[in-house]
């Protein structure tokens, strides 16, 4: 792992205090990726019946890894905030699942970076949720 770019994706989640209540934590970072997880935690149930994550805890997790993957650009020459982010959601996680979510920021313009997502549990083939969105490049 680069150091500069370690040390900027930490700082990145140190300014994210939900991120932390949330228990998202890095899995990976690379040059405009990120791979990161958030551990199953029945404050987050989003249905009590099931046992299901909520969907506002599996979009924080997608659009924290997607500002990672930006910030670890070696383009991206600030910081960023989130722009625009879609996310489909294909099906709810297995409760008791760890959820992983893997970003990558495909390209990066003077004041746009867009990045693509995926958010993962225990079975790997099928999809939770996806997510494109455009962030914010340079300076702030």
């Amino acid at each position: 792992m680069n150091l500069d770019r370690t040390a900027k994706a930490f700082q990145f989640m140190e300014a994210i205090p939900h991120a932390k209540l949330l228990g998202i934590w890095f899995e990976a970072i690379g040059k405009g990726t990120a791979e990161m997880h958030m551990k199953y935690d029945r404050r987050f149930i989003g249905d009590p019946i099931t046992g299901v994550i909520h969907g506002g805890a599996v979009f924080a997790l997608l659009d924290t890894c997607c500002g990672a993957a930006v910030i670890s650009h070696p383009e991206q020459k600030g910081l960023t905030a989130t722009i625009d982010l879609r996310v489909d959601y294909m099906r709810s996680a297995n409760p008791g699942d760890t959820i992983r979510a893997q970003a990558t920021c495909y390209n990066v313009t003077h004041s746009v970076s867009f990045v693509r997502a995926v958010a993962l549990d225990n079975d790997n083939d099928r999809p939770v949720a996806t997510a494109a969105g455009a962030f914010v490049s340079g300076n702030l």
